[in-house]
């Protein structure tokens, strides 16, 4: 059989990043890993606002990283995004696409004829009268626009999935512990949590890294670069700078208090059942002190997630190798790959 190769693409709020793999019977290896810079405002909050802008930025990726494989599966992040856990009618497969519009209408907060829907069981429900499952339901035009300024650049979208299922995928730890996923971007953080890889509840939250980067710079007088520079190397750190993480601390308070009660409603739902460890993926979580205040203040584990140990790297990086340097960031490109190879 021809070995498959697949492209996870990744457009997020201020990076485009794609991730090349060859499918094989043990498993994914990267051929290839590329990254662009789009500027602020492009994609906001997970919506393309300028799709040339966007295709512009793919053409260049495609053609300083000489990236070979055309066929793409894209993630979207989106605020209006809904993942609900219900349970509806159990009907054959074709039955059910054809009646799920009629099924979740009166729950989504978006009428059903805007919107792209799917459903994932969570059990095998043998003859009974109904099944329990995963809602996923995405507005479709914020869809389509990724699709058309994607393919716009000579791509071709094999596959649509949700950025936060691409993380889980890539690092979600297999137990039966309950574990969240906590993907800190620059403009938005997402948080899944999850049982075994099979998410449970979903939550996208207002919250990223440049909100930091915003108070730093108006409370200090710096500039936005200036900014960056500080939130990187100072971070929750007050003996590296007092007045800055003092900063910091303040900007990540409310981020942490929107974690803490993704996780309270999670374990209220669930009869008191706990999240007992915590998963940190994105850019934001590289935030200097950021994993353990999360643990100290939720009594929860933390750990930086490593989104590379499901894939085998082939490539020759060396110490200026991006993927290395940005693996963090590279977990929902790489777990989209893992979606279509699995």
């Amino acid at each position: 059989m021809a070995t498959q190769t697949v492209t996870g693409l990744d457009i997020g709020s201020s990076t485009i990043r794609a991730v090349e793999v060859n499918v094989t019977k043990a498993r994914p290896v990267i051929n290839a890993f590329g990254q662009v810079s789009i500027a602020p405002g492009v994609v906001q909050a997970g919506v393309i606002v300028e799709e040339r802008a966007v295709t512009n930025a793919l053409r260049q990726l495609w053609t300083s990283q000489r990236l070979k494989n055309r066929d793409v599966a894209i993630g979207i992040t989106n605020q209006q995004v809904v993942v609900r856990e219900v349970e509806v009618a159990n009907l054959p497969e074709r039955e059910m696409r054809q009646a799920l519009p009629y099924q979740v209408r009166d729950i989504l907060p978006i009428p059903v004829e805007r919107a792209l829907l799917h459903f994932y069981p969570l059990e095998d429900p043998g003859k009974a009268e109904t099944v329990r499952g995963l809602l996923t339901a995405a507005p479709k035009d914020a869809v389509l626009t990724a699709v058309r300024a994607v393919e716009a650049a000579g791509l071709h979208v094999t596959r649509v999935d949700l950025a936060s299922f691409a993380a889980v995928r890539s690092c979600a730890y297999a137990s039966t512990q309950v574990e969240a996923v906590i993907d800190i971007g620059a403009q938005a953080t997402t948080i899944v949590v999850h049982t075994d890889g099979a998410p449970r509840i979903v939550r996208t939250v207002a919250r990223g890294g440049d909100d930091i980067t915003t108070m730093i710079a108006t409370r200090l007088g710096a500039t936005v670069d200036e900014a960056e520079t500080l939130k990187c190397r100072i971070g929750l750190n007050p003996v590296e700078g007092a007045e800055t993480a003092e900063v910091i601390d303040d900007a990540v308070r409310p981020l942490i208090t929107e974690i803490r009660s993704s996780l309270a409603y999670y374990s209220s739902s669930r009869s008191g059942e706990p999240v007992t460890r915590m998963a940190m993926v994105g850019g934001g979580s590289l935030l200097p002190g950021l994993v353990g205040r999360l643990a100290d203040q939720l009594n929860v584990d933390a750990y930086l997630a490593d989104p590379l140990y499901r894939v085998t790297d082939s490539r020759k990086g060396g110490g200026h190798d991006l993927l290395g340097r940005y693996r963090s960031s590279a977990a929902v490109s790489i777990g989209l790959t893992l979606g279509v190879a699995s």
